[in-house]
């Protein structure tokens, strides 16, 4: 499986089939990202690639876990397509949490040449520190309103939010993103995908690479990951969310 491979559909379904199915699919896309061609492979390389691997996907059960477990005991489902998760991820912030979050991305997406995050203010914030501290490059994220401080050249994309029901300009300098960086889009949220869609419109814009998609939670009932890989993009999201139904969160 190539490198450049990608899924280019997401099935919404309930049946455990179809879902099992496709999370093996996701994981074989991983599988490629991480280590491109197995035909150049010796079985040694092989074997050893193997290993590492498999305890990898430990430390992710664990993390996929934990978060679960955080989202089903703290969040609060407001409707069948909303869910508040404000105790520890958007508005108050659990600092441990946000480490560990932080170490998941930077396993799932190694390998890449990451000089830079992007995210949006101002529930990204803290996710991207978070990663950036470890891979010890710089944050920039979109303001959703300019300055009277900015008097120099933007990046701007329109975003709509079905949340709040409005549109906003996100804006980023200039100064901030070239043709050289490599970027990691992080969020806290996928829902239609139109932040994401933004940010990666704004770095293309800038003539840079989008080495990824780091989502926290993923609603898998909205067409937002599907969106973002049918354009190309690698996403990978912490917790998948399958339904908010009767107040329950059932996870994928």
């Amino acid at each position: 499986m190539a490198r450049s491979e990608t899924i280019r559909s997401i099935p919404h379904s309930h049946d455990e089939h179809v879902v099992e199915g496709y999370n093996l699919l996701r994981y074989a896309n991983r599988i490629a990202a991480l280590v491109g061609d197995f035909a150049f492979m010796t079985t040694a390389e092989f074997l050893a690639w193997a290993i590492l691997f498999f305890c990898a996907g430990q430390s992710w059960e664990a993390m996929m876990k934990l978060l679960q477990e955080k989202i089903r005991s703290e969040g609060l489902v407001l409707s069948d397509s909303v869910l508040k998760v404000d105790s520890f991820l958007n508005h108050q912030i659990d600092p441990a949490l946000m480490m560990k979050i932080g170490e998941e991305f930077v396993e799932r997406f190694k390998g890449e040449k990451i000089t830079k995050i992007l995210t949006i203010e101002s529930s990204g914030i803290a996710i991207a520190m978070a990663t950036a501290v470890i891979l010890n490059v710089p944050i920039v994220f979109a303001r959703k309103r300019k300055s009277v401080t900015f008097d120099e050249e933007l990046y701007w994309a329109k975003v709509y939010s079905y949340t709040k029901q409005e549109s906003n300009d996100i804006i980023v300098s200039k100064r901030f993103l070239s043709a050289e960086d490599q970027v990691l889009i992080l969020d806290d949220f996928l829902a239609n995908g139109e932040a994401a869609l933004g940010l990666a419109n704004i770095i293309q814009q800038a003539q840079a690479k989008v080495v990824g998609i780091g989502i926290v939670i993923e609603k898998s009932f909205q067409p937002g990951a599907q969106k973002l890989i049918a354009a190309g993009y690698r996403v990978e999201s912490l917790a998948r969310i399958q339904s908010l139904e009767n107040g329950q969160v059932h996870f994928l």
